[in-house]
C-alpha cells in the first residue's frame, strides 16, 4: 500500500480506489482509520479517492511524540501528502471531525485547495459547538423507531455524565439515518478503527484558533459544499448553514433521511450530490 513520510518522520499510509481526478479524503472520528469511509457509497466511480490514514490510525505509524496528534499539528501531514502526490492544487473532502483538520489546512494553504467538501462536519475549529439541545432535536425525529426508548435513556445518561459503554452502544442509532444491519456493522467497527487516546489529544487545548480560522475562511475563494443529513444531530441542517456562511462561495446540501454517515443511508443521492458539485 502507498505511503509517505510526514515532516516529523512518521510513516503515513493512504489508500487509493477508483479512477479520475484525485480527491483527497480526510476521515473523522476523531482519529478513526479511513477504512470506515469505504468508497463513499460508490463515489470512486467518479473520482480517484485518496483516503488518508491519519497518524496512529489504520496502517499509518504511531508518532514518536503523541502531542502531534493535535489537530493543528496534523496540517503538515496533508501538505506532505500533496507534495508526495505531486499535486499543485487538489480537491479536498473531509468527514465529521476531519473537517476541523481540513479547515485548519485551508486556513494555512488556501491556494492549494481547488474545492472543499465538508460532509456532516464538526466545526470546533471555527467555534461552533454541537449541543445537547441539537442532539435532543435529532433524537425527536426518531421517537417512533423501535430503538427510541433505549436510545433516549442512554442519551440521558450521557447528558448527565454517567454514561457507560452500554449507553454509547444504545445511543448509536442517533448517528444513522437507518438502523439496519449495515449501520449496525459500521457502528460496531468504530472501537477497532479508532485511536481513542489520540482522539482526546486531537481536540486538546491549543488545537483551535476560531477567530483566526474564521478570518482565513472568509477570504477563501474556492467553491465549498457543506453536506448535512436531514436526521443528523451534528450538524443539524440549520447549523450546516451557519458553517457555510463562513465561506464566500459555499452551498448547503441536505440529504433526505440522512444521518452522520450519509453515504450509507442513500449512496445514490450522496454520490450524485458530491459528484455534481465536483
Amino acid at each position: 500500500m502507498p505511503n509517505f513520510t510526514a515532516p516529523d518522520g512518521t510513516g503515513l499510509t493512504y489508500h487509493v480506489t477508483g479512477e479520475g481526478p484525485p480527491l483527497l479524503c480526510v476521515p473523522g472520528g476523531p482519529m478513526r482509520a479511513s477504512e470506515y469511509l469505504g468508497d463513499l457509497g460508490g463515489l470512486s466511480a467518479h473520482r480517484q479517492l485518496v483516503l488518508l490514514d491519519l497518524r496512529g490510525t489504520g496502517d499509518s505509524a504511531v508518532p514518536a511524540d503523541p502531542a502531534t496528534y493535535r489537530c493543528d499539528r496534523q496540517t503538515g501531514d496533508i501538505e506532505a501528502l500533496r507534495e508526495h502526490l505531486g499535486l499543485d492544487t487538489f480537491d479536498l473532502l473531509a468527514h465529521s471531525a476531519g473537517a476541523n483538520l481540513a479547515v485548519r489546512y485551508v486556513a494555512g494553504h488556501p491556494r492549494r485547495v481547488s474545492s472543499l467538501v465538508l460532509v456532516t462536519p464538526s466545526a470546533r475549529a471555527v467555534g461552533i459547538e454541537y449541543t445537547e439541545q441539537h442532539r435532543r432535536e435529532a433524537a425527536a425525529l426518531r421517537k417512533d423507531e423501535p430503538y427510541a426508548g433505549p436510545m433516549m435513556a442512554a442519551l440521558e445518561s450521557i447528558f448527565a455524565g454517567k454514561e457507560t459503554d452500554a449507553d454509547w452502544d444504545a445511543a448509536a442509532p442517533l448517528y444513522y439515518g437507518r438502523w439496519d444491519a449495515a449501520a449496525q456493522a459500521h457502528a460496531a467497527a468504530d472501537v477497532r478503527q479508532t485511536n481513542a487516546g489520540a482522539s482526546e489529544i486531537y481536540i486538546s487545548e491549543g488545537a483551535f484558533d476560531p477567530a483566526a480560522t474564521r478570518a482565513a475562511l472568509g477570504a477563501f475563494d474556492a467553491p465549498v459544499l457543506v453536506l448535512a443529513g436531514e436526521r443528523d444531530s451534528g450538524p443539524l441542517p440549520r447549523i450546516a448553514g451557519e458553517i457555510a456562511a463562513l465561506f464566500p462561495r459555499a452551498e448547503v446540501a441536505v440529504l433526505p433521511g440522512g444521518g452522520h454517515f450519509p453515504w450509507l443511508d442513500d449512496a445514490g443521492c450522496f454520490v450524485r450530490t458530491v459528484s455534481a458539485f465536483l
